[in-house]
């Protein structure tokens, strides 16, 4: 039976190319005929020509195909970075032309709330006219984060039951916070959450029409924004993070190990070489100074470093960070 022509990108595995993948391992081959309809499979490397067979093909080994697969990924996030930063180049000398042409933004675009009830109230309002999506980035400010989370369980079930969606984006130390993990088996699994090394200051979008910003340190001031331009570039940017993140839920995936250098200690050897201190380094990736000092101590270990200076010399000689691109 002839397959049909698969209309995905080449540089994506299809199901059905793994699928074919599978049989040829099993196999040891198969024709090139049935590999014909799925070019993603040459295009990647998985499938190769028989040297002893030219119209047969051998699957790489997994061992070695997962690597180069992974590696594919990191440079497709790579260009797409490098994409963003000449756009952002692109765009500079162009933000103060027609500036006269453009309305600034009336006072109902930006309403300036006082008091933790205040903002509350705002936020379970706008949640109660939601339908379509709630955006969040949730950094761990040092506290129990209990009774907020719980505060917030019935109006993210309620947009959940309107058949909206929910994606969460936290820091990687929060994946194994009791108050996290409790939330989202209370929502069934119905939401979704990601995580990351460094995440920006707190921010809610509602519906891409409405997003929250805090205005203080302590979070007891907050911007309610419903200005269009404003609300697309908060919700652009959750995009952009959301895509580099690592699954939380509904399914966890963990890191793979470079070299016994964990991906958490990839993160402090990039702050490390910016020169940052235990401190700073700490509150950046959401530890306390004792975790982070023996995340530092491990990765020092791994290189064989004596001392902090030889320590971001090493860190530059290894290609670690390398890896992160």
């Amino acid at each position: 039976m002839t397959m049909a022509m698969h209309s995905h990108s080449e540089e994506e595995v299809c199901a059905a190319g793994l699928t074919l993948y599978a049989r040829a391992l099993r196999e040891g081959s198969v024709s090139e005929q049935e590999a014909t309809p799925l070019p993603c499979l040459l295009h990647s490397g998985l499938l190769r020509p028989d040297v002893d067979d030219m119209l047969r093909l051998r699957p790489l080994a997994p061992a070695l195909a997962l690597p180069r697969l992974l590696r594919n990924v990191a440079e497709d996030i790579a260009q797409r970075r490098r994409a963003e930063t000449r756009l952002a180049e692109a765009f500079e000398p162009l933000l103060s032309l027609g500036m006269g042409h453009v309305a600034p933004p009336t006072p109902a675009e930006i309403s300036f709330l006082k008091g933790v009830d205040q903002i509350n109230q705002s936020i379970t309002k706008a949640m109660a006219e939601a339908s379509h999506e709630l955006l969040a980035i949730q950094p761990y400010n040092g506290r129990d984060r209990a009774p907020g989370l719980a505060r917030s369980l019935g109006r993210d079930q309620a947009l959940l039951d309107r058949g909206g969606r929910i994606r969460t984006l936290y820091q990687h130390t929060q994946r194994h916070s009791p108050a996290v993990i409790a939330r989202y088996e209370q929502l069934n699994g119905d939401a979704e959450a990601r995580t990351l090394d460094q995440v920006t200051k707190r921010l809610i979008v509602i519906d891409r029409t409405i997003a929250f910003v805090p205005a203080s340190k302590d979070r007891t001031l907050a911007l309610e924004i419903r200005q269009p331009v404003l609300v697309d570039y908060f919700a652009l940017t959750f995009d952009l993070l959301w895509s580099m993140a690592s699954p939380m839920y509904p399914k966890a995936v963990r890191q793979p190990t470079f070299n016994g250098i964990t991906p958490r200690q990839r993160a402090i050897a990039g702050l490390l070489v910016e020169g940052h201190t235990d401190a700073v380094i700490a509150n950046r990736l959401g530890l306390n100074i004792r975790t982070a000092r023996v995340h530092i101590a491990k990765l020092a270990a791994t290189l064989g470093s004596e001392s902090r200076a030889q320590l971001g010399y090493l860190i530059g000689q290894s290609g670690i960070l390398d890896q992160e691109a």
